[in-house]
């Protein structure tokens, strides 16, 4: 039986047989449809399911960092030891260890004293030294003082030591945890945020280290990569989009910058250390160099995106400026770069981001070194998050840990933003055409 099919100008005739042919290819392809949105959708579930678990871990790990043990002590502040000639070399370890030792006066013996001791910070004495010289009428008083704890006693605080493990299996002996059980009696041990976090430099007392050094590094190293690149960037967009004339040299160039935009990150700073730091003498482990270093490896990015921007901009825009008499340069300067200027904005953010997160460049130039002072300028030396974070991830304590995931927290946090403010330039500046 055959079917017929009419059109507007004559009958055709299709075999049964034609059709089921037909019917069944369709068939295929509306199976294969469902099979491609299947895996779409497959592979979109499971990168958010990787996300989020990235994202869990590192949150899991690193939230607790954010809050640190303080143990109070009353603290005597002897003038017998705090004179008016020593306040800055005064012994005031002494001063912790004395009203640590009078709340267990049973405690005897140089091993079982130290191991007291350790249950508060190195850091102790030097907020005491602080107290003092803000306020030397403090000498010859006796204040209740919360005082940092040591980093194992915090860790078993805050859940990360268990205590049910044997002796020998953890950092903290029985007679310490009993000290501890007492303490927490009395109401002399709680968790409070951890601002030291957010205003030390680094230091390899866990409880001591902090992000500051490498927060300001990396400011410092993002303000000379920004004043470098975006100006040259730009220009160089300009240049090439707008006045290069098209041969061969200007092929080449275009090729270059596009292969360098692949060339990995080391290879930046292999070419910072032969010519910055070893021909032109520049000073080893400081924002200056490293600055100049992610400027050659962010270049290419906003060169790319400041050209992509450039091409957006309608030809209608460009005849009708020369139209009513406008030379070239007041083309581009004055018509086409304001209409460019959000797109190459957003791909300078994202080059800043790109350089904000990276760490091989660096380590090549010196800013891998353990510094604790945080730079007061672009000469010092220095480190960056990235790093920090690095130097972190490699120590062997447990409290370290959560630091480094904290670390990348805040990391993630300025990522955030960047990108968040590269979208809302575009979104918000952005003409469409």
């Amino acid at each position: 039986m055959n079917r017929k099919i009419e059109t507007e100008s004559d009958v055709v005739i299709y075999p049964k047989k034609t059709m089921d042919i037909v019917k069944r290819g369709l068939a295929r392809r509306y199976r294969s449809e469902r099979r491609f949105k299947f895996l779409g959708l497959s592979a979109i579930v499971a990168s958010l399911v990787f996300l989020t678990l990235l994202f869990a871990s590192i949150i899991g790990n690193g939230y607790t960092a954010f809050w640190q043990t303080f143990i109070r002590l009353d603290i005597y502040f002897d003038p017998h030891i705090l004179t008016k000639d020593n306040l800055s070399r005064a012994n005031y370890p002494g001063l912790v260890k004395s009203s640590l030792h009078s709340l267990f006066p049973d405690v005897s013996g140089r091993r079982n004293l130290r191991a007291l001791d350790g249950l508060v910070s190195k850091g102790a004495a030097f907020e005491l030294r602080k107290m003092v010289l803000n306020d030397p009428e403090l000498i010859g008083t006796t204040q209740s003082i919360w005082v940092t704890a040591d980093d194992d006693l915090d860790m078993l605080v805050k859940g990360h030591i268990d205590r049910s493990v044997p002796e020998i299996a953890r950092r903290i002996s029985n007679l310490q945890l009993s000290w501890i059980d007492t303490l927490s009696d009395q109401g002399r041990i709680r968790k409070q945020f951890n601002t030291a976090f957010f205003t030390n430099g680094d230091s390899r007392e866990p409880e001591l280290a902090g992000i500051r050094g490498a927060a300001v590094g990396s400011f410092y190293t993002l303000i000379v990569t920004l004043l470098l690149s975006f100006p040259i960037g730009v220009a160089s967009a300009v240049y090439l989009e707008e006045f290069a004339p098209k041969n061969r040299l200007t092929d080449i160039i275009e090729v270059n910058i596009n292969n360098l935009a692949a060339v990995p990150s080391i290879v930046f700073g292999l070419l910072g250390l032969a010519v910055f730091l070893n021909f032109a003498g520049l000073p080893r482990s400081a924002p200056l160099v490293g600055g100049l270093v992610l400027t050659l490896m962010t270049l290419p990015t906003i060169i790319i995106s400041g050209r992509a921007a450039l091409k957006s901009v309608p030809p209608s825009i460009r005849e009708g400026a020369l139209g009513i008499g406008a030379s070239k340069t007041q083309m581009v300067m004055h018509h086409v770069l304001p209409l460019a200027l959000p797109g190459m904005l957003t791909g300078t953010i994202i080059g800043m981001a790109q350089a904000l997160g990276e760490t091989a460049p660096l380590l090549m130039i010196g800013m891998v070194a353990f510094i604790v002072d945080v730079p007061g300028g672009f000469t010092d030396p220095s480190t960056v998050l990235p790093v920090q974070i690095f130097l972190w991830a490699d120590s062997p304590e447990r409290a370290f840990v959560e630091r480094t995931s904290a670390a990348i927290i805040v990391l993630l946090g300025f990522l955030i933003v960047m990108n968040a403010t590269a979208v809302f330039l575009r979104k918000r500046f952005e003409r469409r055409w």
